[in-house]
């Protein structure tokens, strides 16, 4: 195949959408000739079908399931095998050239974002289920393998893969190994970091890592749970092994309403307090009940303020007791309604509403931001009362689902990005929101991942000695800092900007951390 015509690989691409100086870092146009020089090398490493480079064919990699922040990338390169991975991330090295690894895109935080003078490199490809261990209770796999799929492999021995994502249908765990996702039943069985026994992977200098050990302990230091939510900052995953867990006999979900949402908050703190631990404890509001109900007709009372589902699994016996365990709490802490799940197929209908909030919420709104702070459960109530007075402050509406058992908020805020003064305003609806969860005594982040959406919340959360340390662990596996950069750990003088990191004596401390 002949190299790109000069039209091509000299066009320059269209303004980024939604970028604003903050990321002018990421939207640096290579300089002309550049695209031609990198094309013509990844050309040498994968076939032809396996690189996109003009614009309309790159197109549907310029943003993630984060759709405000958009970047067209150099190119995208979708390598079939661990050795052109390998050769891929070598020649990027040697031409210094931005890696941005990339699953299937449902990320929430714009952590796959391209960068426009960088390639994309696509795990898609890597979509097989190497093997599965029924005895050992694990799987090997490949990072482009739907979270979904594993599930569904394992099912004939009675087993599953717990952490599920509401879009696990779609999202790959090589991307929830990256983000350390969880979903409704991580209060039971952990997040991915909890169902990850070990990682494969390749540096930016081709050299292969692996993380962790199927063995219940590993020599040397245990850098698993480093690799696990590094947001593809650190190396390219090219193969995992997770924990397999058995199907339980039974499962019943125990929903309750609420007339006052802070109420239905510390029934959640109660549930907990008697020592209860369910498979999902989550939250919505009224605002996400009537949105999902009209969508996917769960059965949801329309008039509660707020409801809350309650899962219990395990043998008959287990779930009985725990259910009336569950009732009573949950009626001692002021339900005005409780019904439990008959069946395995209205088990499946309630968490279908939870688990459709999002698309529900595309239904009622052109846009949608997705925020993702953690709070110690006792303030659930407090939150959710701040969301509402924030509602009237911005003038924009809240959808708020939560998982409520480890007090991971995802609450949903409605907009319209064609109007920038409504995005502007969802984007300080939303940093009130994260900055109120660190006041509260949690975290900017519990599942979603920083990526671009949260850096600057970075700042309100870490010192200036905790962002050395990040950025010291990024230089040790990263030196040249070619992949996914800009994202994740803010500069000190981007926290400096922000009003978070002060200016003393005409400089900034340490002096040598990486500026933009």
């Amino acid at each position: 195949m002949s190299t790109p015509t000069p039209s091509a690989a000299e066009r320059p691409h269209a303004e980024p959408e939604g970028l604003d100086d903050r990321f002018a870092d990421l939207a640096a146009k290579p300089a002309p000739g550049r695209q031609r020089e990198v094309v013509g090398r990844l050309r040498s490493i994968v076939p032809g079908h396996c690189l996109l480079y003009r614009d309309e064919d790159t197109k549907p990699y310029e943003c993630d399931a984060l759709s405000a922040f958009r970047q067209l990338p150099m190119g995208v390169v979708l390598p079939e095998t661990e050795e052109q991975v390998r050769a891929i991330l070598k020649a990027c090295r040697e031409l210094d050239v931005p890696v941005v690894a990339r699953g299937a895109g449902t990320s929430l935080s714009g952590g796959s974002m391209p960068h426009a003078s960088g390639v994309v490199l696509s795990l898609a490809k890597f979509n097989r289920i190497l093997s599965i261990d029924p005895l050992a209770r694990t799987a090997r796999v490949q990072p482009g393998v739907r979270n979904l799929a594993i599930s569904d492999a394992a099912a004939p021995y009675g087993l599953y893969y717990a952490p599920d994502p509401s879009s696990q249908i779609a999202c790959t765990i090589g991307g929830n190994v990256a983000e350390n996702s969880g979903g409704v039943h991580c209060l039971k069985y952990g997040l991915t970091v909890h169902n990850v026994l070990r990682v494969r992977a390749l540096t930016i200098d081709g050299e292969t890592v692996e993380f962790g050990s199927e063995a219940l302990d590993s020599p040397g230091l245990d850098l698993l749970a480093l690799m696990v939510g590094s947001e593809g900052m650190l190396a390219v995953v090219t193969e995992i092994t997770v924990k397999l867990v058995p199907t339980p006999p039974l499962a019943r979900v125990v929903m309750a309403s609420f007339d006052d949402v802070v109420t239905a908050g510390d029934a959640v703190a109660r549930i907990i307090a008697a020592g209860i631990i369910p498979a999902g404890l989550e939250m919505m509001d009224r605002k996400a009940t009537v949105a999902v109900e009209e969508f996917v007709h769960a059965g949801y009372d329309l008039e509660a303020a707020a409801i809350l589902l309650a899962e219990s699994d395990g043998t008959p016996e287990e779930v009985a007791d725990e259910v009336v365990r569950i009732e009573q709490v949950l009626r001692e802490a002021g339900a005005t309604g409780i019904r439990v799940s008959s069946s395995e197929a209205e088990r499946l209908l309630f968490w279908s509403g939870r688990k459709n909030a999002f698309p529900a919420a595309g239904r009622l709104s052109p846009d949608y931001y997705c925020m993702d702070g953690t709070i110690p459960r006792r303030n659930l109530g407090r939150m959710l009362a701040s969301i509402a007075a924030m509602e009237e402050k911005y003038r924009l509406r809240c959808m708020n689902v939560f998982h409520a058992g480890d007090g991971n908020l995802h609450p949903l805020i409605l907009f319209d990005a064609n109007d920038p003064d409504e995005w502007q305003r969802a984007e300080r609806f939303g940093a009130e929101i994260l900055a109120l969860s660190v006041e509260y005594g949690g975290t900017i982040t519990g599942e979603h991942g920083v990526g671009i959406e949260k850096i600057d919340s970075m700042c309100v959360q870490f010192s200036r000695a905790e962002l050395a340390r990040f950025f010291a662990v990024k230089r040790a596996f990263d030196p040249p800092g070619l992949l996914n950069p800009g994202k994740a750990i803010p500069t000190l003088a981007r926290c400096a900007e922000y009003g978070k990191v002060h200016v003393h004596g005409g400089r900034l401390a340490f002096p040598e951390l990486p500026r933009f």
